[in-house]
């Protein structure tokens, strides 16, 4: 794996777009991106800090920059939300905010705030997240996972993981975490633990939900979201079961279904969670190094997957983001620190 081609590709092929934003996918069948994202320009942000932190250019740093100003920018002062594409709205794109892309989005304008010092940055993070405390939140307990904008009345549910809430909303609560660590806002700390405590009691239940293979793979996905947002809390001696016991699932389900379907951020995220997670008793990595080392196209980007044997038609930009921090990580005697998880 090239991370000097992984990082060409980010910063010149044109998924960046010029006004800062990260589209979601090249790809390559159309050769077009997809529409720019504000939770991919929010990863975007978060991993081009994590490749200025590695190499120290500043090229990353400039570029991390200019998607903390475009999701800046993107904010709804009046609805107090970052639209799930922009613009919004768009032929291709209802109004809509999704909780999960909201906490991906401020831990981006963190992670650059950590950087520059932009103390707008900051404020905007700890407003942001304070909304989706207030406004996300359902009746039951529970976080909606979907909002029309600009009334922010909550999206029907449905089976699909995306559109109901469950574990994987954990990862997006780590912005609560963060910003109370930084501002000492005990309302949201308090708000990311009670996630923490209701995601632990109901994930053993959401990979059993998945309906056939391809569904099953996503779920993964989604599933190693969850463990990932058990990082502030691994220190507790009850987190410790959780992550062995979802790990144990994640390697026995990848290995039934990637013969048909499998994705290079599933075996990124599973190499990540094996270093932030269960780092004392990890086996030999380096076969599932080499299996996702295979995505990485000559362009530097990373497929996002392959079905029945052929490669997916898209370029990926969260793919190249974790899989470069994965197999960095393979190279480094210690984990990454909370702050610096893409």
């Amino acid at each position: 794996m090239s991370i000097t081609a992984a990082g060409r590709w980010l910063l010149h092929s044109g998924i960046q777009e010029p006004c800062g934003g990260f589209a979601r996918w090249y790809d390559a069948e159309t050769k077009k991106n997809k529409p720019v994202s504000t939770e991919i320009s929010g990863y975007g942000a978060s991993g081009l800090i994590y490749l200025f932190k590695i190499t120290g250019d500043q090229e990353y740093l400039d570029a991390a920059n200019r998607a903390a100003q475009f999701l800046a920018g993107t904010w709804d002062r009046q609805a107090r939300a970052f639209p799930f594409e922009w613009p919004s709205p768009s032929a291709e794109s209802a109004p809509l905010a999704y909780f999960f892309d909201s906490g991906i989005i401020v831990r981006g304008l963190l992670a650059v705030w950590r950087e520059t010092g932009d103390d707008s940055l900051i404020e905007l993070a700890r407003a942001a997240s304070q909304a989706m405390v207030r406004d996300f939140r359902s009746e039951s307990g529970d976080y909606h996972p979907i909002l029309t904008l600009p009334e922010k009345s909550p999206l029907a549910r449905s089976s699909k993981w995306s559109r109901g809430p469950g574990c994987y909303q954990l990862k997006s609560a780590i912005a609560w975490w963060e910003v109370a660590e930084i501002s000492g806002d005990a309302g949201l700390r308090d708000a990311y633990l009670e996630m923490a405590e209701q995601a632990m009691s109901c994930h053993a239940c959401f990979l059993r939900q998945a309906n056939g293979r391809y569904d099953t793979m996503d779920r993964l996905h989604a599933y190693l979201y969850f463990l990932e947002g058990l990082t502030p809390v691994m220190d507790r001696a009850e987190c410790r079961p959780v992550c062995a016991e979802g790990l144990a699932s994640v390697e026995r389900l990848l290995a039934e279904t990637e013969q048909t379907f499998v994705r290079s951020d599933v075996l990124a995220q599973l190499l990540r969670a094996r270093r932030l997670l269960d780092n004392d008793v990890r086996g030999d990595d380096r076969p599932r190094c080499r299996e996702l080392q295979a995505f990485q196209d000559a362009s530097g980007g990373f497929w996002f997957g392959r079905r029945d044997g052929r490669m997916s038609p898209q370029l990926n930009p969260v793919s190249t983001l974790f899989a470069v921090q994965a197999l960095q990580l393979e190279t480094e005697n210690t984990p990454p620190c909370l702050q610096m998880l893409i």
